[in-house]
């Protein structure tokens, strides 16, 4: 995801302050140890995370809560015409277990 310029510490603000409601979506759908990093030279905003077997992350697009989220960060990043945060897929080129 990219981040645009001037907006780390909002966006810092925004995650500090995540909705309730938004947090137990992300449970509820097997979402598990949920991590977003900044690299501040450039905006750019990778987000790692673990989810559980038989998760239920496809569906979180149409959910309104998440919906709001993305209207809600839209003007921080990056988005699609429906405001959801333009996300390019990154080839796993290394991985230690």
């Amino acid at each position: 995801m990219q981040l645009k310029a001037g907006h780390a510490a909002e966006y810092q603000r925004r995650h500090d302050a995540i909705w309730p409601e938004l947090a137990a979506l992300l449970h509820e759908s097997g979402v598990r140890d949920y991590s977003i990093f900044l690299d501040a030279g450039t905006g750019a905003l990778f987000a790692v995370l673990r989810r559980t077997d038989g998760h239920a992350m496809d569906a979180l697009p149409q959910h309104p809560v998440m919906r709001r989220w993305w209207d809600h960060m839209a003007d921080l990043m990056d988005t699609q015409a429906d405001a959801s945060p333009v996300v390019v897929p990154l080839a796993p080129v290394f991985h230690l277990a």
